[in-house]
């Protein structure tokens, strides 16, 4: 009896010891996981994979099914990226494809009437690609607005604090993988800001107010990775 008197009290103390220090434990544990670079890079790749996902962007057939994501990807990049970066070869690089992959994507979009071609016009070996008039009302099923708008409603103090550790995860990845890193004037080391037009050091240019907030193949960071 009084064995089982020892135990019990045992058993007891040990149910209390844990219900009394699981409160704490288990949002440590849980913060721990969420916060494990498995996780997070789990997450982002859902993200993206969930941002670009036309199911659910508009009925099926529609114009936001009509594009695979390669080409939505195409252009996305050609609305977005400055003079400078409308080159195949850039696309290539900011797709993180090869060449010949990137090329056909986009002769595909030629083909579609979304992107045109046009000859520099300072370098005639060189290709811009533009998009049309097609092209940017395509931009407006765009399956990523989705996550767009869910981005904008973010508290803006989380917003900036999301935009500062991807800018550091992408420089810290490039770096590893000797790949360019690509953002816009605004936060480039080669830009500088002045009204009523800012400069460009290393295109040796002058940049227009809405270039400041275009994608650029020349980017350099103003802060490097750590």
């Amino acid at each position: 009896m009084f064995g089982v008197d020892i135990l019990s009290y045992r058993y007891h103390f040990s149910a209390g010891l844990v219900n009394s220090t699981l409160p704490a434990y288990v949002p440590r544990m849980n913060s721990a996981f969420s916060a494990s670079g498995d996780h997070l890079a789990d997450m982002i790749v859902y993200l993206a994979r969930l941002g670009q996902s036309p199911a659910h962007a508009g009925p099926p057939g529609g114009p936001a099914h009509s594009l695979t994501a390669a080409q939505w990807t195409a252009l996305r990049y050609f609305a977005r990226a400055n003079r400078f970066s409308r080159t195949p070869s850039a696309f290539s690089d900011f797709h993180a494809t090869t060449r010949g992959t990137a090329s056909q994507t986009v002769k595909s979009m030629v083909a579609l009437g979304l992107l045109a071609r046009q000859s520099h016009a300072t370098d005639g070996r060189s290709t811009l690609i533009e998009v049309t008039a097609a092209g940017r009302q395509m931009l407006q099923h765009d399956p990523l607005r989705a996550l767009r708008r869910v981005l904008e409603q973010l508290d803006p103090t989380t917003r900036r604090s999301l935009s500062d550790a991807l800018d550091q995860a992408v420089a810290r990845l490039a770096q590893s993988r000797d790949a360019p890193v690509f953002g816009s004037c605004a936060d480039c080391s080669h830009c500088q800001i002045a009204e009523p037009a800012s400069y460009c050091h290393c295109t040796q240019s002058l940049l227009t107010l809405p270039e400041m907030g275009e994608i650029c193949v020349d980017f350099l960071p103003n802060r490097r990775p750590a």
